[in-house]
C-alpha cells in the first residue's frame, strides 16, 4: 500500500512489458484494422456480460441468461438484493463517460450507484475495520478507516500525475484499491470499474472489451496475484496477471473481428476463419443465439447453423440447456 504522496511499490518486469507492447499492438489493430467500432450489438453484448462476471466474481448466482433477461426489462426470479444489484451495476457502467478516474467525488458518485438500496455506507467511505476472509482465515485487512481517505486521495493524485502507460497505471490502482479497501462493500466491483475506467479514458475500445469476463474465468489466479501483491506490499504480480488478462480480452474479439473485416472487404477468411470466430464470440458471450452470430459476424443463418452443427459433431462445441436459456460451452483442446 503506498504512504502519503508516494509512488506504490511496483516494478515492470519482462513478463510485463511484453504483454504491455502486444496490448498496444493488439488494441491498434482492433481500433483500426477490424469493423469492431461499428459493432453496437456484440458491444452492449460484452458490456452485458462484463457486468454478470463482475457480479458473479462477487458470488451474485443470477445465470448469464437471467442478466440478460433483466438488462433487456424483463421480469427474473431471484432474490430482489441480487437483482437490485444488477440494475445498480448497469447503472454505474452506463455512467463511465461521465466519471473522472482521478476525482475523489466521482469515485464515491461511482459506488454509490453501485450499491445503493444495498448498504448503509453507498457512496461513503467505510467507518469501520474491514478485513477479507478465506473461510475463516483472515488473508488481507484494509487500511484503518481514518487513514482511508487520504490514502485515495493520494493515489489518485499520483495517478494524475503519473507519466505511466494508462494499461500500466489501470493495474496498479486496481490493486491499490483492493489494498486499500475502502468501502464496507463492493471494492472489487469498484477495483474492476475503475480498471476500465482508466483503460477507456486511453482508448474508447476498451468500453466494449469483456476484460471482467476473463478475470471470472480466471479467478483463482485473480484472487492469488492480489493476495501475492498485497502480503508483498508490492503491486508487480497483480501487474502481471491484470495485463495478462487485458490481452486476452482482445485477442478474443480480435479473432472475430478480423473474421468479419476480411470477409466485408474481400479478403480470404474462409472457412476456418469463420469456424474460429464462431468461436471466439461464443467464448466471449456464451448466450449468443445463432440469430446473433448471423448479425455480428455478417453472415447468413444457414451458414452459422452449420457451423454450430459442424463443431458439435467435431466435439469442440456443446449446448447446456435449453434452446432458450441455455449457453454454448466452448470446448478447447
Amino acid at each position: 500500500m503506498m504512504t502519503a504522496t508516494s509512488t506504490p511499490p511496483f516494478s515492470i518486469t519482462v513478463q510485463a512489458a511484453d504483454y504491455l507492447a502486444k496490448i498496444v499492438e493488439s488494441i491498434t489493430r482492433l481500433d483500426l484494422g477490424t469493423d469492431f467500432q461499428l459493432g453496437i450489438r456484440l458491444h452492449r453484448e460484452n458490456r452485458v456480460r462484463s457486468i454478470y462476471s463482475s457480479l458473479a466474481i462477487e458470488g451474485n448466482p443470477l445465470s448469464l441468461a437471467q442478466v440478460t433477461a433483466l438488462l433487456d426489462g424483463k421480469r427474473v426470479l431471484g432474490r430482489p438484493a441480487d437483482i437490485h444489484e444488477v440494475k445498480n451495476a448497469r447503472e454505474a457502467y452506463d455512467h463511465l463517460p461521465t466519471l473522472d478516474p482521478f476525482q475523489v467525488d466521482d469515485f464515491l458518485t461511482a459506488h454509490q450507484l453501485l450499491t445503493q438500496g444495498l448498504i448503509k455506507e453507498a457512496g461513503q467511505f467505510r467507518s469501520g475495520d474491514v478485513a477479507v476472509y478465506e473461510g475463516d482465515t483472515p488473508v488481507h485487512t484494509g487500511a484503518r478507516p481514518l487513514f482511508v481517505p487520504n490514502l485515495v486521495s493520494d493515489l489518485f493524485t499520483w495517478a494524475r500525475e503519473s507519466d505511466l502507460h494508462p494499461v500500466l497505471l489501470s493495474a496498479v490502482v486496481h490493486c491499490e484499491i483492493e489494498t486499500i479497501h475502502p468501502f464496507a462493500d463492493g471494492n472489487g466491483r469498484m477495483g474492476r470499474l475503475w480498471q476500465t475506467l482508466i483503460l477507456t479514458r486511453w482508448n474508447k475500445v476498451f468500453a466494449a472489451l469483456p476484460m471482467e469476463a476473463v478475470i471470472f474465468e480466471n479467478r483463482p489466479q485473480y484472487y492469488q496475484a492480489l493476495r501475492t501483491s498485497q502480503r508483498d506490499n508490492d503491486a508487480t504480480k497483480f501487474l502481471e496477471f491484470s495485463l495478462s488478462a487485458i490481452l486476452s480480452a482482445i485477442e478474443s474479439v480480435l479473432v472475430t473481428y478480423s473474421a468479419i473485416f476480411d470477409g466485408r472487404n474481400g479478403g480470404r477468411s474462409g472457412g476456418r476463419n469463420l469456424t474460429e470466430a464462431v468461436l471466439a464470440a461464443l467464448r466471449v458471450n456464451p448466450n449468443m443465439t445463432g440469430a446473433n452470430l448471423s448479425n455480428s459476424l455478417g453472415v447468413s443463418r444457414r451458414t452459422i447453423d452449420r457451423q454450430l452443427s459442424n463443431l458439435k459433431a467435431a466435439g469442440r462445441l456443446h449446448r447446456e440447456g435449453s434452446t432458450k436459456a441455455g449457453i454454448w460451452v466452448v470446448i478447447d483442446s
